[in-house]
């Protein structure tokens, strides 16, 4: 069975967690040096996912001419 991949929101949580214990500074080296090549990964990961995101957010705002639709933003409350 493979492993589930993270959510952009696990991913982002897992980063936060990665800059609080190095911020403390109470983290060997060696676990400083695997901290930052795995924290290193999640911001590409979460980067290249907002990327897609924003592609998408514009894929979905072209009109029938193509051309970019502007319309208003609406909250739900």
């Amino acid at each position: 069975m493979s492993k589930k991949e993270p959510t952009f929101e696990e991913s982002l949580a897992r980063l936060e967690t990665i800059v609080r214990s190095m911020e403390r500074g109470d983290v060997a080296l060696e676990e400083s040096m695997k901290l930052f090549e795995e924290g290193t990964g999640l911001v590409r990961k979460c980067s290249k996912l907002l990327d897609e995101a924003e592609l998408k957010v514009v894929k979905l705002s072209k009109g029938a001419d193509g051309q970019p639709v502007e319309g208003a933003f609406e909250e739900n409350d």
